[in-house]
Protein backbone atom coordinates (compact mmCIF):
# COMPACT_ATOMS: atom_id res chain seq x y z
CA UNK A 1 0.00 0.00 0.00
CA UNK A 2 2.93 2.32 0.62
CA UNK A 3 3.96 2.22 -3.05
CA UNK A 4 0.38 2.80 -4.18
CA UNK A 5 0.02 5.80 -1.86
CA UNK A 6 3.27 7.26 -3.16
CA UNK A 7 2.06 6.83 -6.74
CA UNK A 8 -1.23 8.49 -5.79
CA UNK A 9 0.72 11.53 -4.65
CA UNK A 10 2.66 11.62 -7.91
CA UNK A 11 -0.49 11.14 -10.04
CA UNK A 12 -3.33 12.88 -8.14
CA UNK A 13 -5.76 12.68 -11.09
CA UNK A 14 -5.82 8.88 -10.98
CA UNK A 15 -8.51 7.40 -8.76
CA UNK A 16 -7.07 5.25 -5.97
CA UNK A 17 -9.04 2.72 -3.93
CA UNK A 18 -7.98 -0.01 -1.52
CA UNK A 19 -10.07 -3.13 -2.12
CA UNK A 20 -9.76 -6.44 -0.29
CA UNK A 21 -8.88 -9.32 -2.61
CA UNK A 22 -12.13 -11.25 -2.07
CA UNK A 23 -14.18 -8.18 -2.93
CA UNK A 24 -11.92 -7.48 -5.91
CA UNK A 25 -12.52 -11.00 -7.22
CA UNK A 26 -16.26 -10.32 -7.12
CA UNK A 27 -15.90 -6.86 -8.72
CA UNK A 28 -13.82 -8.23 -11.60
CA UNK A 29 -16.67 -10.54 -12.54
CA UNK A 30 -19.61 -8.24 -11.79
CA UNK A 31 -18.19 -5.02 -13.27
CA UNK A 32 -14.93 -5.66 -15.10
CA UNK A 33 -15.01 -2.43 -17.09
CA UNK A 34 -14.80 -0.38 -13.88
CA UNK A 35 -11.04 -1.00 -13.68
CA UNK A 36 -8.28 0.21 -15.95
CA UNK A 37 -5.41 -0.91 -13.72
CA UNK A 38 -5.19 -3.21 -10.73
CA UNK A 39 -2.04 -3.11 -8.62
CA UNK A 40 -1.48 -5.92 -6.14
CA UNK A 41 1.15 -8.23 -4.74
CA UNK A 42 2.19 -11.36 -6.62
CA UNK A 43 0.01 -13.97 -4.87
CA UNK A 44 -3.22 -11.99 -5.16
CA UNK A 45 -2.25 -10.88 -8.66
CA UNK A 46 -1.90 -14.49 -9.80
CA UNK A 47 -5.33 -15.34 -8.41
CA UNK A 48 -7.05 -12.27 -9.87
CA UNK A 49 -5.44 -12.63 -13.29
CA UNK A 50 -6.47 -16.28 -13.54
CA UNK A 51 -10.03 -15.29 -12.66
CA UNK A 52 -10.06 -12.29 -14.98
CA UNK A 53 -8.54 -14.29 -17.82
CA UNK A 54 -11.85 -16.01 -18.41
CA UNK A 55 -13.63 -12.75 -19.24
CA UNK A 56 -12.39 -12.78 -22.86
CA UNK A 57 -13.03 -16.53 -23.04
CA UNK A 58 -9.62 -18.09 -22.52
CA UNK A 59 -6.26 -17.64 -20.83
CA UNK A 60 -4.82 -18.10 -24.31
CA UNK A 61 -5.84 -14.56 -25.20
CA UNK A 62 -4.04 -12.56 -22.54
CA UNK A 63 -0.55 -11.13 -22.53
CA UNK A 64 1.17 -10.20 -19.30
CA UNK A 65 3.92 -7.75 -18.39
CA UNK A 66 6.07 -7.09 -15.36
CA UNK A 67 7.45 -3.63 -15.94
CA UNK A 68 9.76 -1.77 -13.60
CA UNK A 69 10.32 1.96 -13.45
CA UNK A 70 13.49 1.67 -15.51
CA UNK A 71 15.10 -1.06 -17.52
CA UNK A 72 13.58 -3.87 -19.54
CA UNK A 73 10.28 -5.54 -18.78
CA UNK A 74 9.27 -9.19 -18.77
CA UNK A 75 6.56 -10.02 -21.30
CA UNK A 76 4.81 -13.39 -21.54
CA UNK A 77 1.42 -15.02 -21.96
CA UNK A 78 -0.55 -14.92 -18.73
CA UNK A 79 -0.76 -18.72 -18.76
CA UNK A 80 3.00 -19.22 -18.87
CA UNK A 81 4.59 -21.82 -21.12
CA UNK A 82 1.77 -24.44 -20.91
CA UNK A 83 4.15 -27.44 -20.83
CA UNK A 84 1.21 -29.86 -20.72
CA UNK A 85 0.33 -29.06 -24.34
CA UNK A 86 3.82 -28.26 -25.66
CA UNK A 87 4.50 -29.74 -29.09
CA UNK A 88 0.88 -30.75 -29.70
CA UNK A 89 0.07 -27.83 -32.00
CA UNK A 90 -3.05 -26.89 -30.02
CA UNK A 91 -1.84 -23.92 -27.98
CA UNK A 92 -3.42 -20.55 -28.68
CA UNK A 93 -0.49 -18.36 -29.80
CA UNK A 94 -2.35 -15.06 -29.46
CA UNK A 95 -1.27 -14.29 -25.89
CA UNK A 96 2.37 -14.76 -26.88
CA UNK A 97 1.90 -12.63 -29.99
CA UNK A 98 0.18 -9.91 -27.95
CA UNK A 99 2.93 -10.09 -25.31
CA UNK A 100 5.43 -9.40 -28.10
CA UNK A 101 3.33 -6.38 -29.12
CA UNK A 102 3.43 -5.13 -25.53
CA UNK A 103 7.21 -5.52 -25.50
CA UNK A 104 7.48 -3.49 -28.69
CA UNK A 105 5.27 -0.76 -27.25
CA UNK A 106 6.44 -0.50 -23.66
CA UNK A 107 10.10 -1.54 -23.71
CA UNK A 108 11.18 -0.66 -27.23
CA UNK A 109 8.81 2.28 -27.85
CA UNK A 110 7.84 0.88 -31.26
CA UNK A 111 4.21 1.97 -31.06
CA UNK A 112 3.34 1.63 -34.75
CA UNK A 113 4.70 -1.91 -34.92
CA UNK A 114 2.85 -2.86 -31.74
CA UNK A 115 -0.38 -1.39 -33.11
CA UNK A 116 0.06 -3.36 -36.36
CA UNK A 117 0.30 -6.61 -34.41
CA UNK A 118 -2.73 -5.74 -32.26
CA UNK A 119 -4.76 -4.83 -35.35
CA UNK A 120 -3.74 -8.07 -37.07
CA UNK A 121 -4.92 -10.13 -34.09
CA UNK A 122 -8.18 -8.14 -33.95
CA UNK A 123 -8.74 -8.64 -37.68
CA UNK A 124 -8.11 -12.39 -37.55
CA UNK A 125 -10.56 -12.78 -34.67
CA UNK A 126 -13.12 -10.53 -36.38
CA UNK A 127 -12.97 -12.88 -39.39
CA UNK A 128 -14.13 -15.67 -37.06
CA UNK A 129 -10.90 -17.65 -36.77
CA UNK A 130 -10.55 -19.50 -33.47
CA UNK A 131 -8.19 -21.93 -31.77
CA UNK A 132 -9.59 -24.88 -29.83
CA UNK A 133 -9.85 -22.98 -26.55
CA UNK A 134 -12.12 -20.37 -28.18
CA UNK A 135 -14.05 -22.35 -30.79
CA UNK A 136 -17.65 -23.15 -30.06
CA UNK A 137 -19.03 -26.62 -30.55
CA UNK A 138 -19.13 -27.39 -34.27
CA UNK A 139 -16.76 -24.55 -35.23
CA UNK A 140 -13.45 -25.28 -36.91
CA UNK A 141 -10.57 -25.02 -34.46
CA UNK A 142 -7.24 -23.84 -35.82
CA UNK A 143 -3.92 -25.13 -34.57
CA UNK A 144 -1.08 -23.03 -33.21
CA UNK A 145 0.73 -22.68 -36.53
CA UNK A 146 -2.42 -21.97 -38.53
CA UNK A 147 -3.45 -19.15 -36.20
CA UNK A 148 0.06 -17.71 -36.11
CA UNK A 149 0.28 -17.80 -39.90
CA UNK A 150 -3.02 -15.91 -40.19
CA UNK A 151 -1.73 -13.18 -37.88
CA UNK A 152 1.52 -12.90 -39.85
CA UNK A 153 -0.47 -12.63 -43.09
CA UNK A 154 -2.70 -9.93 -41.57
CA UNK A 155 0.36 -7.93 -40.49
CA UNK A 156 1.75 -8.18 -44.01
CA UNK A 157 -1.39 -6.61 -45.54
Amino acid sequence: RVTARLMKEEYPDIEYDVVLVDAMAMHLISRPTAFDVVVTENLFGDILTDEGSMLPGSMGMLPSASIGSDGPGLFEPIHGSAPDIAGKGIANPLATILAAAMMLKYSLKLNEEAAAIQKAVDDVLAQGHRTGDLARSGEKALGTKEMGDLVVAAISK
